[in-house]
């Protein structure tokens, strides 16, 4: 048996691999575009999102062009939309990122796998049917409509499903955190020098509060990407769809996705313009910035455990030295910081590729969905990984806060009150530079007796 069989697009014969499911459009970019072959691949997300909505656009061109869509057509090509959907013909879609900036070819990689996979579901019914990629699986569409289609499709379920899930994880620890340190004291830090006391609790609530602000700012960027392109065809003008086409697949997709959706108003705006996807990735490069700043302190506050602030403990999860024993380093906080990095980065590429949108149609949207689903996808990976092996075992070392707090020179600003901001700055350089408690300072200053002092110095109680 030959390992390839020969397809035809309007260019001629293409061997194809006897056992994929794509045809010629799709074989020519493989062997076109050798880019990242094998490793930036199309976002299955993006895979996915054209199940749905090819299926969308078979059963409303089902409703709308019965004659042409078939119940028998719309029952194959449904039954193979869902196994790309699930899936399981993700071996079938090897297109990488790095192709014609439309998305026409990986739009044509899931015509040609849900035509030819269609197909042969009506052969095992013996029915005689078979299914075309550009007049069956492309009715009424165009890849300039189907692909901005699929990126908002994927952000929308990525971000719900995924990220969402994870920021209402992390959200959820730190609020068990702010439970069980209530009470609990410690030195205040800015510009990474002593500050006045504030509660570890109160310091967890800064970093529960940063994600829920977070959420609420996706939440205002996912109206925006649930207006779907598809029915603008070509150019926006919705050239060989049937009226009230656009309308209705977008609530063929809401039905299949449990999401809504709802078509775009302007069609020539949806095609060329990236500003939704540059927004919500906004909202992702936030996200970034408060997990970068969590990361951060809290690997601060790790830090030691001798020589370092040593405030906290961290789970130990791996040796963390290959030379070093027994050292062990703040790993899931140096991979979150990592990811940040990597979605500021994407957040620029995004921006980039989202101003190229020359006339009718923008010519960068592969780069920007897989930029734009990279970040969602490491950000809610990030997130569950921190919180799963650290942040679930963040401990409260007391000792080492009462100490490093009781020995802070900012609590001078307690005397304030009493001494004015001059003298307590006086009493404050004396302490440090004699090496001296700020009650000696004070008293060897003749601010306040050793009495007054006691009185009015309350650390615990400056919060």
């Amino acid at each position: 048996m030959a390992d390839f069989r020969i397809e035809h697009d309007s260019m001629g014969e293409v061997k194809v691999p006897a056992d994929k499911y794509w045809g010629a459009q799709t074989e020519r970019s493989h062997e076109n575009f050798p880019i990242g072959v094998g490793i930036e691949t199309m976002p299955r997300e993006i895979t996915k999102a054209f199940g749905y909505l090819k299926k969308a656009a078979a059963l409303a061109n089902h409703e709308l062009k019965g004659e042409k869509m078939t119940a028998d057509k719309v029952a194959a090509i449904s039954k193979a939309c869902d196994e790309v959907i699930s899936g399981s013909l993700n071996d079938h879609f090897p297109l990488v990122v790095w192709q014609t900036g439309s998305g026409t070819q990986s739009n044509m990689n899931a015509n040609e796998v849900i035509a030819n996979r269609g197909s042969e579901i009506l052969k095992s019914e013996d029915k005689e049917i078979k299914l075309h990629p550009n007049d069956d699986i492309n009715m009424s569409q165009s890849s300039n409509d189907t692909f901005p289609t699929a990126m908002h499709i994927s952000a929308v379920v990525e971000i719900e499903d995924k990220l969402f899930p994870a920021i209402d994880t992390l959200v959820a620890t730190f609020k068990r955190l702010e439970k069980e340190n209530e009470g609990i004291v410690k030195s205040g830090r800015t510009h990474l020098q002593d500050a006045v006391p504030i509660s570890f609790s109160q310091e967890i609530s800064g970093w529960r509060s940063s994600l829920e602000r977070d959420k609420e700012l996706l939440t205002l960027a996912l109206p925006p990407l649930r207006q779907l392109a598809l029915g603008g065809t070509a150019v926006g003008t919705g050239l060989n769809a049937p009226k009230g086409f656009d309308t209705l697949v977008a609530a063929k997709v809401s039905e299949l996705t449990g999401k809504k959706f709802e078509t775009a108003p302007n069609k020539f705006h949806a095609l060329t313009s990236k500003d939704e996807i540059v927004f919500a990735h906004g909202a992702l490069k936030a996200l970034a910035a408060d997990l970068m700043k969590i990361a951060n302190d809290v690997r601060w506050l790790a830090s030691g455990p001798r020589d370092g602030l040593g405030e906290i403990r961290i789970p130990e999860n791996e040796p963390g030295s290959s030379i070093m024993p027994g050292k062990v380093n703040p790993t899931q906080c140096e991979a979150m910081t990592m990811v940040a990095v990597q979605v500021m980065g994407n957040d620029v590429a995004v921006g980039m590729a989202a101003s190229q949108g020359n006339f009718e149609l923008n010519v960068f949207m592969p780069v920007a969905a897989y930029n734009f689903l990279q970040s969602v996808r490491l950000l809610s990976e990030t997130i569950m990984s921190f919180n799963n092996n650290c942040a679930v075992g963040i401990k409260a070392d007391k000792e080492k806060m009462h100490h490093n707090l009781h020995n802070s020179l900012m609590l001078v600003t307690a005397l304030n009150p009493y001494i004015g901001y001059e003298n307590a700055a006086k009493t404050s350089h004396l302490a440090f530079e004699e090496n001296i408690s700020l009650k000696e300072a004070c008293v060897k200053l003749g601010f306040l007796t050793a009495e007054k002092f006691d009185e009015v110095f309350h650390p615990e109680q400056m919060i």
